[in-house]
């Protein structure tokens, strides 16, 4: 024991006795500035890099859960005029961060040049009761963001990610029908189902915001095609046209496009675009007949329609 000891001492005197020969760059665009000439302290000087701030965002993306939140938001990060928050900040939905104040919550934002505009992303507030309040109360001419998808197919996503979440921390799991139906009837009170009647959160948005502030992005037409979505996303943000179709590459193996920037290609985490497990076709039959009269409300709360069978 002691002699591990000794070894991780000396390791930890070697990382720092050796004065750093270039500036390190850290996630977030921190960068770690070199030591000045007889400076001796061991604590790494963090700077942003210059000209940069943190700002409240300029647009939030505030849903759906599984409609393709993530998806949305690493593509548009590839804007140059961009500065994406890196987590789900939750800070208008959890009422324990939203207590820590507005000045909390710049904080937990990337820095950003004057030319950028910065996005967060939280997939919760859509759904949540509070949420359209308390934006509003911090800009009421912020853009919104919302993403959707077939909302059937996005119960069943949500069910597919609780239930590999549920495996991998070895918590016992049921059958989606299971979850679906209760005492011979559709389980109306499952929250991936309450998630999924978007009429009923959009009334709450449309009480604090006009439909002119809130864009809506079609999640089934972004998996399958990808630019004409990021192109309507750039024009209501008011961001010249620089996503091209050069930015993005069909992957055969995954079965959806990936992001191809600056010379990187990257793809979105292996839990996106799981498959969905099979589900019994009666009760998918009640599912979307639930959800139908759910959709034509929404359809015409913002003069629109999708292609949800």
């Amino acid at each position: 024991m002691a002699t591990f000891l000794s070894s991780v001492l000396l390791l930890v005197l070697r990382t720092y006795a050796a004065p750093p020969e270039h500036v390190q760059v850290w996630p977030g665009g921190w960068t770690q500035a070199p030591g000045e000439a007889g400076n001796e302290t061991l604590t790494p000087s963090l700077v942003p890099p210059p000209g940069t701030a943190q700002h409240a965002p300029h647009s939030i993306i505030i849903g759906v859960r599984k409609g393709g939140t993530r998806a949305l938001l690493e593509m548009l990060d590839i804007h140059p005029e961009v500065a994406a928050a890196a987590t789900e900040v939750h800070f208008f939905d959890w009422d324990e961060n939203y207590v820590r104040g507005l000045e909390w919550y710049r904080e937990q934002m990337p820095y950003s040049y004057p030319h950028q505009i910065t996005v967060e992303k939280t997939p919760g507030y859509f759904t949540s009761p509070a949420a359209p309040a308390r934006i509003c109360a911090m800009n009421p001419s912020i853009k919104l963001l919302l993403i959707l998808r077939d909302p059937t197919e996005r119960v069943v996503s949500d069910y597919t990610q609780v239930y590999f979440n549920r495996l991998e921390n070895r918590k016992p799991v049921q059958a989606i029908e299971r979850m679906l139906v209760k005492n011979g009837a559709l389980n109306t009170r499952y929250k991936a189902i309450q998630r999924s009647l978007y009429d009923v959160h959009m009334r709450n948005w449309l009480q604090y915001f006009p439909l002119r502030q809130i864009h809506i992005v079609d999640g089934d037409t972004l998996i399958r095609d990808p630019l004409p979505e990021l192109q309507r996303v750039e024009r209501f943000l008011d961001l010249p046209p620089r996503i091209h179709a050069s930015n993005f590459y069909f992957n055969q193996t995954k079965g959806f496009y990936c992001i191809r920037s600056d010379g990187h290609e990257r793809c979105l985490h292996e839990s996106k675009g799981r498959p969905h497990p099979p589900v019994n076709g009666t009760v998918l039959r009640q599912l979307r007949s639930y959800l139908r009269q759910h959709n034509r409300d929404f359809y015409r709360l913002i003069g629109r329609t999708f292609n949800w069978h």
